[in-house]
């Protein structure tokens, strides 16, 4: 595993020796605002758990996972990309099926199809080691879960951060972004 440096909590935010777990999705922020919003969190380690490293479109090229990762470095956050916890292509289509039947994009969801959600939690979740998860995450610094939907209820992400609070006592909080300043 390489090295990582684990950015400390801002003192208000700090509990020692407490791990800690912030989402936060790529759609509304900017690169400056998104890292912003990860420093404030005291975020040292990023978590990306998509399945395609990539978002489209000039707006969010910097969520790509080599400009990511090369920004993140710059202010000495950790990544690593956790592709066992994204969803399959299949469950993907699943998702944006419910979306056009709701009339909805991806980028405007709300919450997650329940088909989709029982079959993230029985395919992906459920098999998933997260005690080895939680056992190798930084305990003086949060931790971040990320995929693109601004809304974490939206993203499968919210059910990975409710297993982990549930069953490992994680305190969590969804970063998102100031509606002043989405893009």
């Amino acid at each position: 595993m390489d090295r990582e440096t684990v950015r400390p909590l801002p003192p208000a935010l700090a509990v020692t020796g407490t791990r800690r777990l912030t989402t936060i999705g790529v759609y509304g922020f900017t690169a400056e605002t998104f890292l912003e919003k990860l420093i404030g969190g005291g975020v040292g380690l990023l978590l990306d758990v998509r399945q395609r490293r990539g978002v489209r479109g000039p707006d969010y090229s910097w969520a790509n996972s080599t400009r990511l990762q090369g920004a993140l470095a710059a202010v000495d956050i950790s990544y690593r990309h956790l592709k066992d916890l994204a969803p399959t292509t299949e469950l993907r289509q699943l998702q944006y099926r419910e979306d056009d039947r709701q009339g909805v994009g991806k980028r405007n969801r709300v919450a997650l199809a329940p088909e989709y959600t029982a079959r993230y939690t029985r395919e992906i979740l459920d098999p998933f080691d997260l005690d080895a998860l939680v056992a190798d995450l930084p305990e003086h610094s949060a931790t971040a879960l990320l995929c693109v939907e601004r809304d974490p209820e939206a993203c499968h992400r919210s059910l990975i951060a409710r297993r982990l609070r549930t069953e490992h006592g994680l305190p969590v909080t969804d970063l998102t972004p100031d509606r002043s300043a989405a893009i």
